[in-house]
């Protein structure tokens, strides 16, 4: 059963295993997180609704994998995980750090109107988004993968310093 899904994943190393685990505990950690939401009280319930949602979740990702196996160049379908990982990382990664240098910086609602605040919060993430993106990406192995999608996502924002 492992050497099938290790061909399945083409792992070809045990640490590689690493991917699979950690996906599936993002997955079963989502699942039950939005069960939790559903039926906060009753455990029995939330474990069941929470298997269901990861089963959902899992036929629906691994039908993502297929799609995106196609079009991203990996060379390896186990590395569809650590790319997923990584833009998991980064989103909460992003917030997390721009949260206190905002705050640094004086930037609260009772200073700013609401609409500026937000676009604020936003513009200095999405900033802290991309360099956690190559960052994060490179701690995963990801790296030149992370580094080609940030040049294009940068040529599509107008930068054509990143043009090839």
């Amino acid at each position: 059963m492992v050497q099938k899904f290790k061909e399945n994943w083409q792992i070809s190393r045990n640490w590689q295993l690493i991917f699979p685990l950690l996906g599936l505990i993002g997955l079963g950690y989502s699942s039950f997180k939005l069960a939790t939401l559903i039926f906060n009280n009753q455990i029995t319930i939330t474990l069941v609704i929470a298997a269901v949602i990861f089963y959902i979740l899992l036929k629906l990702t691994l039908i993502i994998f297929e799609k995106l196996e196609k079009k991203w160049a990996v060379n390896y379908r186990w590395e569809l995980i650590s790319i997923f990982l990584v833009f998991a990382t980064t989103g909460s990664s992003s917030m997390f750090v721009s949260r206190p240098l905002i705050k640094m910086m004086g930037i609260n609602k009772e200073n700013l109107p609401t609409f500026a605040y937000w676009v604020l919060y936003i513009v200095i993430g999405f900033i802290f988004y991309q360099i956690l993106l190559v960052l994060i990406g490179w701690i995963f192995g990801q790296y030149k993968f992370f580094w080609d999608f940030e040049k294009k996502m940068l040529r599509r924002f107008g930068f054509k310093c990143f043009a090839d």
